[in-house]
């Protein structure tokens, strides 16, 4: 018997190309936005990559990249612990999960940035505030899809466990935990873009350090090569930790 013809290789070596293509695009409109207003309202791809450069040289970039470093880390560490706790709770019991859900939700939703003045309230300025409101932004993606993976576990799952006379300590380490990681995984890959952005956001308001104070220096100053800098820096980070837990969170749930 012959074998089976070759797959065409025109549409997936384009698809390859296609990122690009984009980025040419991209460079292409920033240069000729660039043009139209001037290097005050809008630094070139060039000026943008030289102050890129001249960032990396500075002790004090690095030491400000700590600073939002250290606000993400903790924010992320605390949103799991309570998120995914508070989650496997509301999950076990689904009359308690019947009540907040709705109400997690509702919380969900509602614009962070108006509860900046109660945090500043408690927490004062500085890093604990900054802290506060990365994770206030992480812990609802946690807390739900962890309470919404655990519900939807089978009934036969959980009558196994109870028939080998686990106790809850080992229920949920064995068997829940392994059974809702796909969706708590992706409450965790939400949760890290929305606590940088809640570190950033902290540090724009009100605090001396990090990647955001410097943003809003370079707003008040109206230094475009800075701003378009870290911007870039940003988005560069952000799109490859994305595209890294997107592919971990396609593998769970495959």
């Amino acid at each position: 018997m012959g074998s089976a013809p070759a797959p065409p290789l025109g549409p997936a070596l384009s698809r390859r190309w296609d990122p690009l293509w984009f980025g040419l695009a991209v460079l292409s409109i920033w240069q000729l936005l660039h043009l139209r207003v001037g290097s005050e309202g809008l630094a070139s791809p060039a000026q943008t990559l030289h102050r890129i450069e001249t960032l990396f040289g500075s002790s004090n970039f690095w030491s400000n990249v700590a600073s939002t470093g250290q606000a993400f880390a903790l924010s992320i560490l605390i949103a799991v612990v309570v998120g995914t706790t508070i989650g496997l709770v509301l999950g076990l019991f689904h009359e308690a999960g019947d009540v907040f859900d709705p109400i997690l939700n509702a919380l969900s939703s509602l614009p962070k940035i108006t509860l900046y003045p109660i945090i500043l309230l408690f927490f004062g300025l500085g890093m604990p505030a900054r802290v506060a409101f990365g994770t206030i932004h992480a812990i609802f993606p946690l807390m739900i899809l962890t309470m919404n993976g655990v519900r939807t576990i089978r009934p036969v799952v959980r009558k196994t466990a109870r028939s080998l006379r686990l106790s809850p300590v080992q229920t949920i380490r064995t068997v829940l935990l392994p059974a809702a990681l796909p969706e708590i995984f992706t409450g965790l890959r939400l949760g890290v873009a929305l606590a940088l952005l809640g570190v950033l956001v902290g540090e724009m308001f009100a605090s001396d350090r990090g990647i955001g104070f410097m943003l809003m220096q370079g707003v008040e100053r109206q230094d475009s090569a800075t701003i378009m800098g870290l911007t870039v820096l940003l988005f560069t980070i952000a799109v490859s930790g994305g595209v890294a837990l997107l592919a971990i969170d396609k593998r769970l749930h495959g």
